[in-house]
Parts: structure tokens; C-alpha cells; sequence
């Protein structure tokens, strides 16, 4: 019998991150909420979805595996959540903001957890801000904080990296890939699907 696995998503921003756990959720896998004490405005508003804000307060009365912190909010996974989910389901997914994330997780369950860092270029990078409507002023802070951080040396603490420079159809297509959710067939099968 197959173990459940979860599956954890690591980048820089504008890697992709909530794009590719937005696609997968929309194929059913399920995913573990991320609780944060950061507001998203409407720019971000699909974030809203994958991440569940709440007052400061209320962050440190609840109990996390993965308590962080990325540009001056915090993030977390509660252990409830997460022990939940890799018990019930097969297949689970989850934003982690940096590698101390995947540290503490690991402790919990090392051998089914696999990570998986978003990688872009420069260009992808400057490019997805403009188009999310942020000022040059909001540019030059997220790459100084992507630099300062080293967010883009992040992939050294992951299992598999995926380029995600292009379309985000190649990008998940490789993270399926990853996750198993693929099936090989036979040449003739294969020969009637291409005709």
C-alpha cells in the first residue's frame, strides 16, 4: 500500500507558488491551509483562498508544526491541520515560505514529505510584479528582500525544482510529474492519442 505524501511548494514571490496549488486544488488533491497574520489586498485576492488571515493574537494562540516568518508577517501550518491531512488523504499540498519550514515539518513526517522549489528568472520576476500592478518602489523591495534573504538559494533545501519561467501549463505539468499523477502508456496507445 502506497504512504500518503505532502507535498510542499518553496519560491520566491512571484514564483508561482499559489498558481500551481490553485491548479491543483482544482483537480481535487487537497491542500493545508497556511494561517498568516498578513492581509492581502485586492491585488492578491485570490490568495485569500490558500491563506487564512487572522489578528496577531489569535496567530500565537494556536498550535503550529511550521511557525515562520517572511517580510514582517508571520506564517503557519497547525499541527491539527496537518496531521489531519496527511492521515486522511494520499496526496496533500502546502505553501511554505521558507526552508525552516520544511525543517520543522520534516520532524513530523520526514519520509513522505517531498519539496519542491518554484524557480524564475529575473525577467519572470519583474515581469509578474508589473502585471499584479506593483510600483517600481514595491519591485525594488521584493527583489532586495528576495536577494537579502537568498529566496533564490532556497532550492538547495528542496527535493525537486521546477522552472517556472514560462507557461504555468509546462510548470505543472512537471510538478505532476514529480507527484506521480501521470501514467505511461503503451507505444500504440500512445500512436492512437497523437493521430
Amino acid at each position: 500500500m502506497a504512504k500518503n505524501k505532502v507535498f510542499a511548494f518553496l519560491g520566491p514571490h512571484c514564483s508561482g507558488k499559489s498558481t500551481m496549488v490553485s491548479q491543483l486544488m482544482s483537480m481535487g488533491i487537497h491542500y493545508v491551509p497556511t494561517i498568516t497574520t498578513k492581509y492581502f489586498d485586492d491585488r492578491y485576492a485570490y490568495k485569500r483562498r490558500l491563506f487564512r488571515t487572522v489578528k496577531p493574537e489569535e496567530f500565537a494562540a494556536e498550535k503550529f508544526i511550521v511557525n515562520t516568518s517572511y517580510q514582517g508577517s508571520s506564517y503557519g501550518l497547525r499541527k491539527e491541520d496537518v496531521l489531519q491531512s496527511y492521515q486522511q488523504h494520499k496526496i496533500s499540498i502546502m505553501i511554505m515560505m521558507d526552508p525552516a519550514g520544511i525543517k520543522q515539518l520534516s520532524k513530523f513526517i520526514n519520509q513522505d514529505l517531498v519539496s519542491i522549489f518554484l524557480m524564475i528568472d529575473d525577467n519572470a520576476f519583474v515581469e509578474r510584479m508589473l502585471r499584479t500592478g506593483c510600483s517600481n518602489d514595491e519591485i525594488k523591495y521584493y527583489v532586495d528582500s528576495a536577494e537579502t534573504n537568498k529566496e533564490f538559494e532556497n532550492w538547495k533545501a528542496t527535493d525537486f525544482v521546477v522552472k517556472n519561467v514560462s507557461t504555468a501549463r509546462v510548470a505543472l505539468e512537471q510538478i505532476l510529474s514529480i507527484m506521480g499523477l501521470v501514467t505511461l502508456v503503451s507505444q500504440s496507445d500512445f500512436d492512437k492519442l497523437v493521430k
